[in-house]
């Protein structure tokens, strides 16, 4: 399985201005992942990643918790840098840091990993269906996990195959 490398402050800088980056050479190069899943992440370098502390045993004590996603959401001074690299990586022309949301691709409300790059990637704000789209399935998703309409792991499952289809998938569209 492949990841995004974490960048150096200095690549950060560097990938921000503009500039192509590979972590490690400083040399430009192609995009490492495909554009063409898109509207979700390439499953080879995106593949999702889980919150070891959610399972459908804690549900009452995490997800289900109001507000108990601030308390695990990484900073954006984690997330940036992440996002700058991922813009090079799917190749973006569009590298305008503000288009996009560095986003988790199993949702932190369905227990995904807060900051493991695997479950972290660059998701346009522009297209047929954006970033505000999967937050609202998101939402519905996490919603009938803690009314026990579904189970965890359904939901997560439906999300990680795909987002565009999961209320369908999972019995609540």
């Amino acid at each position: 399985m492949m990841t995004r490398q974490r960048l150096t402050s200095a690549a950060t800088a560097a990938v921000l201005a503009g500039a192509a980056f590979v972590a490690g050479t400083g040399t430009s190069h192609a995009a490492t992942c495909s554009q063409a899943y898109l509207p979700l992440p390439d499953p080879h370098c995106t593949p999702g990643s889980y919150n070891p502390a959610v399972t459908q045993s804690t549900i009452g004590s995490t997800i289900c918790v109001s507000g108990w996603t601030a308390t695990v959401r990484p900073p954006t001074s984690y997330t940036n840098a992440l996002k700058a690299q991922g813009i090079t990586d799917y190749g973006y022309s569009d590298t305008t840091m503000a288009d996009y949301e560095e986003d988790h691709f199993v949702p932190l409300e369905l227990g995904g990993a807060p900051r493991d790059p695997a479950n972290l990637w660059p998701e346009p704000h522009y297209g047929t269906k954006t970033s505000s789209t999967k937050d609202g399935v998101e939402t519905k998703l996490k919603n009938a996990v803690c009314n026990g309409t579904i189970t965890l792991a359904a939901a997560r499952t439906a999300i990680r195959t795909n987002w565009t289809t999961a209320l369908q998938v999972t019995g609540i569209g």
